[in-house]
Formats: C-alpha cells, sequence, structure tokens
C-alpha cells in the first residue's frame, strides 16, 4: 500500500489528464479573482458593509443556478455546459479588466458581473462534477478524490498570495486579465479532450419535475444524506472563519491574517500528497464521521491556543481532516450516485457546502459577541463532535456503508 498520492491516472486517461490541467488553471484564476474583488470594492468604498454585500450578491444567484445546472447538466451535453460556462466567465472577467481601467470603476457594475458569474458557477460544476464521473473507472474514484483535493489546496494557497502580487505589481486590469488567461487555458484543455457523449438517459418532464426527482433520490438514501449532513454540521459549527481578523489581532495584527486564512489549506495540502492509503479504506461513512469529529476537536485545541504557531498547527490539522473527509465523500459520490443522477445531485451537494460556511459565519459572530470570541470557536468544536454523533446515531446506513456492499438502486 502507498502512502503518496498517486499520479498514474494522469498518464492512464488523456481527458482526465487535460480537465484536470484545465480546471487546475481556472480555479487558480478564480481565487485570484476572488482578493482583487473585494479589494477593488473596499478601496473605491471604504466600506467593509459593501465587501459584506459581495458575498450575498454572488450567493443569491448561485443557490438557484446549482440545481438548474445540476438538471441541465443529466439532460444535456456535459463538455458543451463547461465551454459555453467557462466562455461567458471569461468575458465576465475581460469586463471586469475593463471596468478596472476608468478613473472611477463603476461599483454596479462589478456587482452585476460578480452576479452572473457566480451564477454561472452553478451551472458549471454539477457538469464538472458528473462528467468526471462519466469519464474515470470506478478502481480510480480514490485517486480522483485525492488529486481534486491537491488542486484545490495549492490554488487556495498559491491563488490569494499571487493575486496579492499581481495586484500590486500590476494593478487590478492585469489581475483580472490573469483570470482571463486562466480560463483560455481551460478553454483549450476542454477542447482537446476526445469525444464525450451526452448523458444516456432522456427525461420528458419538466425541469421542475427532474429536480424533484433528484431530491427524492438523495433523501432515500442515508448514505448520502449523511455525508451532506455530517460536513454542513462541520461547517456551521466548527468553521470560525469570520473570527480571523479579531484573532489575528491579539497575535500580531494584520501581518499574520493570512496565514491564518491559509493554514487549513496548507494542512490539506500535505494530507492530500499523502492520501494513497485512501484507497484501501472501505468504510467510508465511519472515515467520514471520524475527519469531521477530529476537525471538531482540532478546533476546540484551536479556540484554547494561546501561541499564534500552536494555533496555526491546529487549524491545519483541521483542514488536515477536512481534506480526508471531502476525499470519502468524493469517492462515496462517485461510487453510490448512478451518472444519471449525477449532475442533480452535484446541484445539492453545492447548496450543502455553500450555505454551511455562511451560516457558520453568523453562528461564529453571533456567539463570540455574547459570550467572546474562545467560547465561540470552543463550542463550535464541541457542538461539531456533538452533532457528527447525532447525524451517525440516526442515520446508521451511513456509519455502516462499505463499499463493498450492493446497493438497490431505485430510479
Amino acid at each position: 500500500m502507498s502512502l503518496l498520492i498517486n499520479f498514474s491516472i494522469f498518464r492512464r486517461n488523456k481527458n482526465f489528464a487535460l480537465l484536470f490541467i484545465g480546471q487546475f488553471a481556472s480555479f487558480l484564476g478564480t481565487m485570484i479573482t476572488s482578493v482583487a474583488l473585494p479589494y477593488q470594492i473596499y478601496t473605491e468604498t471604504h466600506s467593509t458593509l459593501m465587501v459584506g454585500l459581495l458575498g450575498l450578491v454572488q450567493l443569491v444567484p448561485l443557490v438557484f443556478t446549482a440545481l438548474i445546472g445540476g438538471v441541465f447538466a443529466d439532460r444535456y451535453h456535459r463538455r458543451m455546459l463547461l465551454l459555453v460556462a467557462e466562455s461567458v466567465l471569461m468575458v465576465g472577467s475581460l469586463f471586469l479588466a475593463f471596468n478596472a481601467t476608468s478613473a472611477i470603476p463603476s461599483i454596479w457594475v462589478i456587482f452585476l458581473i460578480s452576479a452572473v458569474m457566480s451564477g454561472l458557477n452553478g451551472l458549471h460544476r454539477p457538469a464538472l462534477e458528473s462528467m468526471v464521473q462519466q469519464i474515470v473507472d470506478k478502481k480510480d474514484y480514490a485517486t480522483v478524490g485525492s488529486v481534486g483535493s491537491f488542486k484545490a489546496s495549492i490554488c487556495m494557497i498559491a491563488g490569494p498570495a499571487l493575486g496579492g502580487l499581481l495586484i500590486a505589481s500590476g494593478g487590478l486590469m492585469v489581475t483580472y486579465l490573469a483570470d482571463v488567461l486562466s480560463f483560455a487555458v481551460s478553454l483549450t484543455a476542454l477542447l482537446c479532450m476526445s469525444h464525450i457523449p451526452k448523458p444516456e438517459k432522456n427525461y420528458d418532464g419538466s425541469t421542475l419535475s427532474s429536480l424533484k426527482a433528484g431530491f427524492r433520490y438523495a433523501f432515500s438514501r442515508q448514505e448520502l444524506i449523511g455525508t451532506y449532513v455530517v460536513d454542513f454540521i462541520a461547517m456551521v459549527f466548527g468553521m470560525p472563519t469570520a473570527l480571523f481578523p479579531a484573532i489575528a489581532l491579539s497575535f500580531g495584527g494584520a501581518k499574520v491574517l493570512g496565514l491564518l486564512y491559509s493554514a487549513p489549506a496548507v494542512g490539506a495540502l500535505i494530507v492530500s500528497f499523502f492520501s494513497g492509503w485512501t484507497a484501501e479504506v472501505k468504510r467510508h461513512g465511519v472515515a467520514i464521521a471520524l475527519s469531521a469529529t477530529f476537525w471538531g476537536v482540532s478546533i476546540i485545541f484551536f479556540g484554547f491556543a494561546s501561541h499564534f504557531y500552536v494555533a496555526l498547527f491546529f487549524l491545519a490539522l483541521a483542514g488536515g481532516f477536512d481534506a480526508i473527509s471531502g476525499v470519502f465523500r468524493t469517492i462515496m459520490w462517485n461510487q453510490t450516485i448512478p451518472n444519471s443522477y449525477r449532475g442533480r445531485l452535484a446541484g445539492i451537494e453545492m447548496i450543502s457546502y455553500l450555505s454551511g460556511p455562511k451560516l457558520g459565519d453568523t453562528e461564529a459572530g453571533l456567539v463570540a459577541a455574547a459570550f467572546g470570541i474562545t467560547a465561540s470557536i470552543v463550542s463550535g468544536g464541541a457542538l461539531c463532535v456533538a452533532g457528527v454523533g447525532v447525524c451517525c446515531y440516526f442515520l446508521p446506513k451511513f456509519w455502516r456503508y462499505h463499499s463493498d456492499q450492493t446497493i438497490d438502486i431505485k430510479l
């Protein structure tokens, strides 16, 4: 059994290698823009409220398009959906670059383009997830989860850092053009992929009926509901990101803030690189539950940490456990969801992991305001641990899930 991540899939599967390269580039560009957008809004308005509104403007359309995008991914040609979505996203980045050249950039244009681009991501992600399942052999699902976590971790570390350097050295227009270039790389990779057929099953019903069928399928499967609920609990109670600015003040101010944000991604990157062992694990429900539990425990120790580097260590440890949970969630989703439902379920997954952190920010802020920062972090970690236990008790099929078991799939 190898402990290192298995990169041989890139040699054996040309389509997946091209898709990975393209999505690596586009996600790196997205992380660069994720730094540029709030920076530009704050420098133009000097209002933290306006920066906060940006997140809301991006979240609302995404909630709706993620569900519709799931239906589209199960009905239409998935590579074509990716090509259309990324082409329009590239145009959006071009408009952001053009707006940045103005002496007084238009804030409403930034908000409008951000909303449109966020909505397009809701069409993009389900098509991507379902196409991956379509082009990868079942034996490689564990590897797909590992390299996906590896990619995300690198981009989440390098993207913001590169974004800051580009803003400082070339300005916002150059920064947005870097995102344009990343989409150009991704579109080229998609065009170089060999033929990928449309989904086999056609639907005569309406979009709403197809969406309802996806929800019925999800709620009929305790294993799937368990993956959503555990991740949601971990993000709502054990994700104290909203408290990082206040925590940074106690450890030295703004100069350490970036390290707090990047520490979980560093932990995830390390764990992902040494994730070869995940291919041997069969009890995926147990692995997800334990990973989420240890995430909560790590957050508790982070809350009690009185030294900065100790705090960073436990944040990185938490990020590592989150990466393990993510790997096994990906494996379980790909192994148990029929490809004809994969797009719609990917849309539901997006709602789960997007709403959790947003609600987590609210929860952490409210508890911190009432009882203090340490109480907020520690209680959140404890509630995460307790919530995972409750989930496993009420969803026993999730806890007992074994990858070798035969599942009666009712379509």
